[in-house]
């Protein structure tokens, strides 16, 4: 009888294993000793795809890059550039929310990882093909990675106890509700984005038409 394969290790099985790792555990719960456990391989054979923990890492952060849709900023695409931002934005949050505990690596920017420098070079590329220019579309790129990792990185609605003692009217009159805050987590992160990302466009939105009536320098 034939003895079981061993299935032949990868990068993507290494990105996967150890994703689902930063997934249920955060990201303390990688390194190379757990990842070979987890994968049934000796330690040193990861270092024939990736040269230390942070280059796994990095490769699980672009793994999740590469789940943002950037459709809406193509050329043939009828969504203007509001729209095609607003769109973007909730395509990146919802990707950070399905793996929030690789945001603080995401938030440092995307180095020399090909999905993030796709997704830094298409925002700023549609931005100046709207007709922004090239200095403000790249600040409108770092503005929308503040926000949308910014977002991210902790939850307001959990941020409050759902104790009712813990808020005192004589100390904290507007704070009555707060209490129910954690319960309705979703509704009140997902309102907070939704009102920053509409207020942050309506603002471009302004600035743009600044812009384009400005005459152009020969």
């Amino acid at each position: 009888m034939a003895r079981p394969r061993t299935p032949l290790l990868s990068r993507d099985r290494i990105v996967a294993t150890a994703g689902a790792l930063v997934d249920a555990e955060g990201l303390g719960a990688v390194s190379t000793r757990r990842l070979a456990a987890e994968l049934g391989v000796s330690g040193p054979s990861l270092y024939n795809h990736f040269r230390n923990k942070d280059e796994i890492l990095d490769a699980v952060a672009d793994s999740v890059s590469a789940q943002v849709d950037l459709s809406m900023f193509d050329e043939d695409d009828v969504r203007d550039w509001r729209t095609a931002l607003h769109d973007y934005a909730v395509s990146y949050r919802a990707a950070l929310t399905a793996h929030p505990h690789i945001a603080p690596v995401l938030a440092q920017g995307p180095g020399r990882r090909p999905a993030g420098l796709r997704v830094a070079d298409t925002v700023f590329g549609a931005m100046v093909r709207a007709g922004w220019p090239p200095v403000q579309a790249t600040h409108i790129g770092a503005l929308m990675r503040y926000f949308i990792t910014g977002s991210a990185l902790g939850s307001f609605a959990r941020g409050f106890v759902d104790d009712e003692t813990a808020y005192d009217p004589a100390d904290y009159p507007h704070l009555g509700q707060a209490h129910l805050l954690a319960e309705r987590q979703q509704r009140v992160d997902e309102g907070a984005f939704e009102t920053g990302l509409t207020a942050l466009i309506v603002g471009l939105a302004a600035q743009y038409e600044t812009v384009r009536a400005t005459p152009k320098s020969s």
